[in-house]
């Protein structure tokens, strides 16, 4: 069995009224939940814009010790401070130690690769400037050569630098760390990577975290009745 190095985390104290965090519908759904506890190695995070999901997960990446533009536990820089403070109001119960980490957002992404570039680091992705290859060949580069297995791995909507084919791709790099003792907690509007065997989905919505089938998922189903039947969904959007 997989270890789960966050089983759970709570809120540990009342929000401010002063922080606009305390009415995103995340921390509403969690503040009438109290907690949350993780149950498999591979769990997405869905909703729409605005839900909270990606402030969900660099919380609980910074709290974890993470950057918060990205990367593992040893990046330190700041290109510019916007992260929420929420990640003050989590606690993360440890029962088991990571023996590796990774934080990967989309939308700070080059801000990483530069970082590495000033440090002169390219070992561990790929052998060469992550600037130096197309945003979906640098994020495979990553996946591929940096994580390393047995470890904790947030990534926040990576569908972003990937094709279809790519995400595809992604899929089997997943299933490959996590046979190495690894658990993966993603934000993703991709229906594509929920398809993920065996993993949970936890939909957010009406103020409310509830777990969800991947074919009772919002992204399933518009994507689904817009490829079914496109001519009909233009005309709908566009007349």
């Amino acid at each position: 069995m997989n270890k789960l190095y966050i089983k759970d985390f709570y809120l540990k104290s009342d929000i401010t009224d002063e922080s606009y965090i305390k009415n995103l519908p995340v921390v509403r759904a969690l503040s009438k939940m109290g907690g949350f506890v993780f149950n498999k190695p591979v769990t997405f995070f869905v909703g729409e814009n605005g839900s909270g999901k990606s402030t969900l997960l660099e919380a609980l990446a910074v709290r974890s010790g993470m950057n918060a533009e990205g990367g593992g536990k040893n990046f330190n820089f700041a290109t510019r401070s916007t992260e929420s403070d929420l990640h003050n109001y989590i606690f993360i119960p440890k029962y088991v130690y990571e023996t590796d980490s990774y934080f990967l957002r989309a939308e700070s992404f080059y801000n990483v690769a530069s970082n590495l570039d000033d440090l002169d680091i390219k070992r561990g992705y790929g052998g060469k400037s992550l600037h130096e290859q197309s945003h979906g060949e640098s994020f495979m580069s990553l996946v591929q050569n940096r994580l390393v297995g047995g470890g904790l791995y947030i990534f926040d909507e990576p569908e972003a630098a990937l094709s279809p084919t790519r995400q595809m791709s992604l899929l089997i790099e997943i299933e490959r760390i996590v046979a190495e003792n690894s658990q993966f907690i993603i934000s993703t509007h991709s229906p594509i990577l929920m398809a993920y065997p065996d993993a949970e989905i936890y939909e957010i919505k009406d103020d409310t975290i509830k777990l969800t089938a991947w074919e009772d998922t919002e992204h399933y189903q518009v994507t689904k009745q817009f490829l079914n039947n496109p001519e009909k969904m233009l005309r709908l959007l566009l007349e």
